[in-house]
């Protein structure tokens, strides 16, 4: 079997680990892929967005399988270009990408299907957003509808705060296309899930849940970034909140999604908000597995997931009892992130790596913004560089070894929080 995963980022060295442990056999690619993905298939040079090259790279090397990681090249059409060539590919079309490319898309598929959801406007005037601001209550939320890196959210405490924003995106630019339709929608408060599906746009598994820490700083402070961790299973994820996670908010939209014309295959990411008394409401949808949610899924998964992705690529659904539901064990992902992230990173650091840190099997290191130079040392080249996963019976556990491991690692700038897991951790998880 010869398989290529699109993308370079920790996402995607976790998704080539876990593809890669079930079939050590197979031969495996990664466009681009990074230092990390190096070990385990032949990185090939390129951008995942430019879909002919992408395409050509896919049927040169007669792959009988690509996984596409990042959102850009789904919203570009890969998979619709890929489909065409008869290659099978696990990811949605670019009509189905909507359902994150677009979050005023989204938000219009929710409200017509009646998923729940935080009231919102869209805008690409700034004179009708701030006059919109001006009479929202505070706090507020302030989104830009195209695709930003996860960095497209501003929660903003003040009516004030909310008009910078929206400056920021429709005057100033700040997000390029991404920010050229913003969302100004209500807060919400409670707790956030990450609750990821794996569907052929009909059946549906739901993945263990995890939950991401969004802020830079410990104790949720400073700004959002694209995630600095993330831990699974979650304790409020009960079988009853998950029973109406997939009645009220995942059947409905791929339901949805159909009726548009845009059957969904792929793996769909919703981003929750868990109320206090427990009702869910979507924050976001995702078009893929999550960053840096997929690092502490994958690793606790009780079975095999290519099985999985191949059927549901070559328009089948999952065998017959395999069951991806329950977390064996816990995980904890603690990204370590260059200086300067996520506004300005700086990148060319040399990271030094323990060779004995995976040696147990209990810590697995995924590469994001690595490579290596021209004397073999590993160097900085993104914003988020890796993320470190560690496993154990339990997250609190997980969450020590993780924190531990993280610690050993160095290179100049090194930020990280020592925190990922704390709300399971106050539960005595």
């Amino acid at each position: 079997m010869r398989v290529l995963v699109v993308g370079g980022g920790g996402r995607e060295h976790a998704l080539l680990w876990a593809l890669h442990r079930d079939a050590p056999d197979a031969t495996f690619f990664c466009l681009p892929g990074n230092a990390g993905t190096s070990r385990l298939a032949q990185n090939i040079p390129g951008k995942p967005t430019d879909v002919d090259a992408v395409t050509a790279a896919a049927r040169e090397r007669r792959v009988d399988l690509v996984v596409v990681g990042p959102e850009a090249p789904l919203a570009a059409g890969l998979a619709d270009r890929l489909a065409k060539e008869r290659i099978a590919t696990f990811g949605p079309s670019a009509a189905a990408a909507r359902i994150e490319s677009s979050k005023a898309f989204a938000k219009t598929l929710m409200v017509k299907h009646r998923v729940p959801t935080a009231a919102a406007r869209s805008f690409t005037e700034l004179s009708q957003a701030t006059r919109y601001i001006g009479s929202h209550p505070e706090p507020l939320v302030v989104k830009a509808s195209g695709l930003a890196a996860g960095k497209g959210a501003v929660v903003c405490r003040t009516r004030a705060q909310a008009r910078t924003a929206a400056t920021s995106m429709l005057r100033t630019g700040a997000l390029g296309e991404a920010g050229a339709e913003i969302l100004v929608e209500e807060y919400l408060s409670g707790e956030e899930l990450s609750v990821l599906a794996i569907t052929d746009g009909e059946h549906f598994a739901i993945l263990p849940p995890a939950q991401d820490h969004k802020r830079l700083g410990e104790g949720d402070t400073g700004p959002n970034t694209g995630g600095m961790g993330a831990y699974c299973p979650v304790g409020i994820a009960s079988p009853e909140l998950l029973r109406r996670i997939a009645d009220e908010i995942i059947e409905p939209v791929l339901e949805a999604l159909r009726i548009e014309g845009a059957p969904y295959r792929g793996t769909l990411y919703a981003g929750l908000m868990i109320s206090s008394s427990g009702a869910p409401s979507v924050i976001e949808f995702n078009c893929r597995f999550g960053d840096p949610e997929a690092q502490a899924i994958l690793p606790v998964l009780p079975d095999g997931i290519l099985p999985v992705l191949r059927l549901i690529a070559e328009g089948g659904w999952m065998p017959a009892g395999l069951k991806l539901g329950h977390a064996r064990g816990a995980a904890v992902a603690t990204v370590l992130a260059a200086e300067g992230y996520p506004n300005a990173p700086k990148q060319g650091a040399e990271i030094s790596v323990p060779p004995d840190l995976e040696a147990d099997g209990d810590v697995l290191i995924f590469h994001a913004g690595t490579a290596a130079d021209a004397q073999g040392r590993l160097r900085v080249t993104g914003g988020r560089v890796l993320a470190v996963t560690a496993t154990a019976p339990s997250v609190a556990a997980a969450a020590a070894r993780s924190r531990d491991a993280a610690e050993r690692i160095h290179f100049d700038g090194k930020q990280y929080r020592r925190d990922i897991g704390w709300r399971e951790i106050a539960r005595g998880r």
